[in-house]
């Protein structure tokens, strides 16, 4: 099961809507997938300033030794609390030794995701109740993908929600099931990537980082993917800039698609898209498998 949405917004007049939208496909999903749920909003960068968004399970304890863990490392910036998330605003050019500092705060502390725009939220519970202990609706943005999970393969944490993030600005939604991840997975440890969970979708996640760190585009990453991974699997990956959606040869996992002049979507399902300004007269289409499907700002 699962679901997943995504939206990308080609009309800037919608951007102040976009967590509301997006919200509202979710939990229409709900179904598909009541375990957990996540979204990954991508908002306009802040010149010279960097993003990570950090989840703890003992937030009131962790999230006060931000800031005095920053001065340590003769840095400030900038904290937003969102119940168990924070997302801390550095410079950019000190994004890595800002992630040092604050992944040593505590083992409770968990970095969500990283970069100039995207924020990722996830927790377990229904997506309702996700979306609205984190303030998501009143969110803005250009793009995001959000996911609804019903856990197959491993267990029900916050660490196994989607999406996965494991680059700047790059996350991943999945539905299905990966058969090779663990030998995958061999072969990006020794590449250097690094894992927090057992889940196959983080290895899909990684893999893209991985063949994106090699100079190719998303588009390119996903063409790659069609012949490296193997197994079911629907993904939406979002990018700084881009919006991506590729199908496994055999299209096992439900898919659907809408684009108009003001906004491309995606859904497992048709529902999910049904609210959205104008999709009656939208060009609606079934993404084909082992086709990727690109958008970029």
């Amino acid at each position: 099961m699962c679901g997943i949405a995504g939206l990308f917004l080609k009309d800037k007049s919608l951007e102040p809507e976009l967590g509301a939208m997006l919200s509202d496909m979710l939990v229409t999903l709900t179904d598909r997938g009541p375990d957990s749920a996540g979204i990954a909003i991508y908002g306009a960068p802040d010149a010279g300033s960097a993003k990570i968004t950090l989840q703890s399970a003992k937030p009131a304890k962790d999230f006060a030794e931000i800031g005095p863990a920053l001065g340590r490392a003769g840095l400030k910036g900038e904290v937003l609390v969102k119940d168990t998330h924070a997302v801390v605003t550095v410079p950019r050019d000190r994004l890595d030794a800002a992630r040092a500092a604050l992944a040593a705060i505590s083992a409770d502390i968990r970095i969500m995701g990283a970069g100039d725009a995207i924020e990722i939220y996830k927790e377990t519970g229904l997506p309702r109740d996700v979306v609205s202990r984190f303030s998501i609706r009143q969110m803005s943005g250009s793009h995001g993908i959000a996911h609804s999970r019903m856990a197959t393969e491993s267990a029900v944490t916050t660490l196994g929600a989607h999406p996965f993030s494991t680059g700047s600005d790059q996350c991943l939604v999945h539905n299905g099931s990966l058969s090779n991840h663990n030998n995958l997975r061999r072969e990006l440890v020794r590449l250097g990537m690094t894992f927090e969970t057992e889940n196959d979708s983080e290895v899909a996640a990684a893999y893209l980082t991985a063949e994106m760190a090699k100079g190719k585009s998303l588009g390119e990453a996903l063409e790659s993917a069609i012949r490296d991974l193997d197994g079911f699997f629907t993904f939406v990956v979002g990018t700084k800039n881009g919006f991506g959606v590729l199908r496994d040869p055999i299209a096992c996992k439900p898919a659907v698609m809408a684009e108009t002049d003001r906004y491309v979507a995606f859904g497992s399902e048709y529902r999910a898209l049904v609210g959205l300004p104008g999709i009656a007269s939208a060009r609606v289409w079934e993404p084909e498998p082992a086709t990727v499907y690109f958008w970029e700002h």
